[in-house]
């Protein structure tokens, strides 16, 4: 396969699960992009969830400016400095959606990262709330639902936060 097949197929598999993904999550709750590249996905989550709040997470943005959010929305910084305090400012359990598409080119910093990042995550999202990522994460509080979602294994990541009655903070729905 060329890397231009490569990327066609990432691409469009990245599109097919945010449209999936924008037509089941929760009504209610926030939507997060970690990494806001060049603003490709957080444009089509925007179109696809017009009036929800979308949260960008970004390191050094340097997105086309039609694509960039509200700088109320914008936060900049590294993620691990930045997603605990957001975390402290928002509270537990609020988040219906987050996308994460942070990989580079180093799988074991890949792997680092998605493994440093986890417990953050996993307390982030609501129950029932849905997390998409380009890589796998370690979320003891969900379930894998990626075949719930036509895209290849192994493509992309998809986890499902599971009701939990009794977990501080967060109420089963």
């Amino acid at each position: 396969m060329t890397r231009l097949d490569s990327a066609i197929r990432r691409l469009t598999a990245q599109r097919d699960l945010l449209d999936w993904a924008t037509r089941v999550v929760a009504p209610t709750g926030l939507v997060l992009e970690l990494g806001l590249g060049n603003g490709r996905t957080y444009d089509h989550l925007r179109a696809r969830l017009p009036g929800r709040e979308i949260y960008v997470f970004e390191r050094l943005p340097a997105a086309h400016p039609d694509c960039l959010p509200a700088p109320e929305y914008l936060i900049v910084g590294d993620i691990f400095e930045t997603l605990p305090v957001f975390i402290a400012k928002i509270g537990r359990g609020r988040a219906a959606l987050v996308h994460a598409d942070i990989g580079s080119g180093d799988e074991s910093l890949n792997r680092e990262v998605a493994l440093r990042m986890s417990p953050l995550l996993d307390e982030l999202l609501q129950p029932q709330g849905l997390l998409l990522a380009d890589r796998a994460f370690a979320l003891p509080h969900c379930e894998d639902v990626t075949e719930e979602t036509g895209i290849a294994k192994g493509r992309y990541y998809v986890y499902r936060r599971r009701n939990e009655a009794g977990r501080a903070g967060i109420s089963a729905q």
